[in-house]
Order: structure tokens, then sequence, then C-alpha cells
């Protein structure tokens, strides 16, 4: 199994995309840049984008998953919408399955989340709807780890020390819930 991932250091923190690869057996290759969107996948001006396209067109995969700038769908949803489906088409056209990676409202109580000017639950709902929509809009598979962040993060360590950022543990939990959306979707193949 083959696995491309387009997205940002939500993706590539602490390896993940080698956590990934653990769980699954896949090969994973990661098209990442800090701060990315996933609009500069599409972009063949630039290095990354260059990059996924000709992977999409010359290369055999069996699963991308999708990660857009951490409030990419909240603050720019249009962009974050047209960009999925964009890249669905293009994943499909390719005869691999697409999968949203559904990341997380920044820590409880972080500045972060206090500069951003939403509360936790506010930013958790609103990336949980975004995502959501695009997975109905598209028909894409949805690895749900801002949900299981928003569950777990009163009990676990799942961030970093800059309030947004995964910790290790929080990796982990991306990478879990990526394998667990991948098994499923290999099952119903």
């Amino acid at each position: 199994m083959r696995i491309l991932m387009l997205g940002n250091s939500f993706t590539f923190f602490n390896d993940m995309p080698d956590m990934l690869a653990e769980l699954t057996g896949a090969e994973v290759v990661a098209h990442t840049r800090g701060g990315a969107r996933l609009s500069e996948q599409l972009n063949p001006n630039t290095r990354m984008g260059a990059a996924t396209q000709a992977a999409l067109r010359e290369e055999k995969w069996d699963y991308v998953v999708l990660q857009e700038m951490s409030n990419g769908p909240i603050t720019s949803p249009a962009s974050f919408f047209s960009s999925v489906t964009r890249l669905c088409e293009q994943i499909r056209a390719n005869g691999a399955v697409p999968v949203l990676y559904a990341t997380w409202a920044y820590q409880r109580g972080g500045a972060k989340l206090r500069a951003f000017g939403m509360d936790y639950d506010q930013m958790y709902q609103q990336l949980h709807q975004a995502y959501a929509q695009a997975a109905q809009d598209t028909g894409a598979l949805m690895a749900d780890v801002g949900t299981r962040f928003y569950q777990l993060a009163d009990q676990q360590k799942l961030y970093a020390q800059d309030s947004y950022h995964p910790s290790e543990a929080g990796s982990r939990l991306a990478a879990q819930v990526l394998a667990q959306t991948i098994q499923r979707g290999t099952e119903d193949v």
C-alpha cells in the first residue's frame, strides 16, 4: 500500500508519517511545508505544488491524505472547499482514495487560541463542521482526529509547548485515527 500525505507541520511534527507507516505497513510519502495550505498543492508554480502534481499524475497511490492549514477551514472556507474538491478529483483520477485529516482546535486556555479570538468549543465545532461538510460533498473518507483530541485533551498531553502543534502523543493519536480510517476504507473496497 502507498499513502501520499499532503499537509503542513500538523502532518510532519514528530515524524507522524513514519508512525502511520508503522501502523499500516504502507510506504508513506509526505509533501509538507510549515504553514502550507492545500491550495499550494494545486499550484504547479511552487516547489511543493509541482512535486504533488507530478506525483498525482505519474505515481500510483492507494490513499492520499489531505490536511489544511490549522485554521484554514474557518478563516478561508472558500479556498478550503475548492482545494479539497479539486484535489479529490485528481486523487480519484489517480485511482486513489482521498482521506481528509480533520485537525483539532488549539489548546484550551492557550495563547494561540486566545490570539485566534475563539473559544475551544467554537473552534472545535467549526473545524469539525467544515471537514464533515467537505467529506460529505466529495465522498472522501474523514479521519476525525479533531474529535479524538476534543475527547481526550483533558486526560492526555496531546499538545506541544506552543499550545497548538501536537505533542508526540498527539501525533501518535493522529496516526492511529488515520490508520483506523484507512483500514475501514480498505475493508469497504
